[in-house]
């Protein structure tokens, strides 16, 4: 499945639970009912993936060398403090939608601006490019699922009639295509500020890419590289040019905490020998974040106007099935339920980051919950982003040849 990247995907030890994105995600929560998926573990399994996202969430405040008791006592407030949707710094918070995030700023967005979003078929892709037409962005949507696409366009036209959308083809997972709609875009002579990268895709087994690499890795990480890299001096010219300045937004996920160094191999990322679907999306998640701040220092070394951050939408209420039933299973569905976001929720961080005149000269960061967050010590090593770089330019270069620079 492609689409927007929303959601915690299966929990390590469980390769074979379903995904994430707004049709299948391992959780839904809307009035009283919450249902898990036949094939997953048991719920204690799950709330899991929510106390990982509040650890993630407080970790700055959380990691301060307090005994285990007062730790706890913090946690606690912590999980209250999101439940209530207490907001940050930047006056937003869990609770914040992505029309909240930009309503006050809405009559000081520069006019004629131009976004590309990448999985906006669906889910908080579908949401983000919603609330950027409202404001006033011309969108530019490639989907390999054109019929999709028209009619999130039209559906968007019915609350913005004079919203420009352009529909063009593209699939993330392959090289080729990645290039004729690059190819295609450019020709159209369009500005470009803002490139939001939320396509995600998760791989119950092990797939292949028509160029003969694993599906997660290949959508998630190297399809958006290869279509930042082709536009990035579009965007560097239209800052340029518009005095604007231009945008890029990587969506990640709180899982890119879960991998390793000795597990971060770019060979076992391409071809895995052993495949498990939680750790390739884990791991491409981590290298979005990498990407993010590997091209921001890229861009202030060369003093652009363009801006990259990395962002985690949360935990996003979608579709389910339940098949645990008791008082204390249906306590912690309830108590679950607090925590998940609602899709206009998980769009707010993207939306905030690539709108807020509070985020100007901001980049290489990580944002949750519309404030900046601390992220894996491994997504900030700058010698494994740069490794990360060279062998991917390296791969990308081989497989185009000369249609790569």
């Amino acid at each position: 499945m492609t689409g927007p990247c929303q959601c915690l995907p299966p929990f390590p030890t469980q390769p074979n639970t379903i995904h994430h994105d707004a049709s299948t995600s391992p959780y839904l929560v809307r009035g009283t009912k919450i249902r898990w998926l036949p094939n997953s573990t048991c719920p204690w399994v799950h709330l899991r993936y929510l106390v990982d996202h509040l650890s993630t969430l407080y970790s700055d405040h959380l990691d301060c060398g307090l005994a285990p008791v007062r730790r706890n006592s913090c946690v606690l407030v912590a999980v209250f403090c999101y439940i209530r949707g207490e907001r940050g710094p930047s006056g937003f918070g869990s609770c914040s939608t992505g029309e909240q995030v930009t309503e006050d700023i809405s009559c000081s967005i520069p006019p004629n601006l131009t976004a590309i979003i990448t999985g906006g078929t669906s889910g908080i892709g579908a949401e983000t490019a919603r609330v950027l037409a409202k404001r006033g962005v011309r969108l530019v949507m490639p989907a390999r699922n054109l019929k999709r696409a028209a009619e999130v366009r039209q559906g968007i036209r019915r609350e913005s009639p004079e919203a420009e959308i352009i529909v063009m083809e593209m699939d993330l997972s392959s090289f080729a295509s990645i290039q004729r709609f690059c190819s295609e875009f450019l020709s159209l002579r369009l500005p470009l500020n803002i490139l939001i990268n939320n396509a995600g895709k998760f791989s119950k087994k092990l797939e292949l890419t028509e160029d003969k690499l694993e599906m997660t890795f290949a959508t998630n990480y190297l399809g958006h590289y290869l279509l930042t890299k082709n536009l990035l001096e579009k965007m560097v010219e239209t800052a340029t040019r518009t005095g604007i300045e231009g945008r890029i937004i990587n969506v990640s996920s709180v899982v890119h905490r879960w991998v390793k160094k000795e597990g971060f191999r770019f060979s076992d990322m391409l071809n895995p020998k052993y495949y498990n679907g939680t750790h390739a999306y884990a791991r491409s998640k981590l290298a979005n974040i990498m990407h993010a701040k590997e091209i921001a220092r890229q861009l202030k070394a060369r003093k652009a106007k363009v801006t990259i951050n990395a962002v985690h939408p949360g935990i996003v209420k979608t579709g389910i099935t339940k098949d645990y039933k008791g008082l204390i299973t249906d306590s912690l569905f309830f108590f679950a339920s607090r925590l998940l976001k609602s899709a206009s929720q998980g769009a707010s961080t993207t939306c905030y980051v690539a709108l807020s005149p509070r985020v100007v000269g901001i980049s290489g960061k990580y944002f949750v919950d519309c404030n900046e967050s601390s992220c894996s010590t491994l997504a900030n090593d700058e010698d494994e982003a740069q490794i990360l770089r060279q062998k991917t330019d390296a791969l990308l270069r081989k497989r185009l040849h000369q249609a790569y620079k």
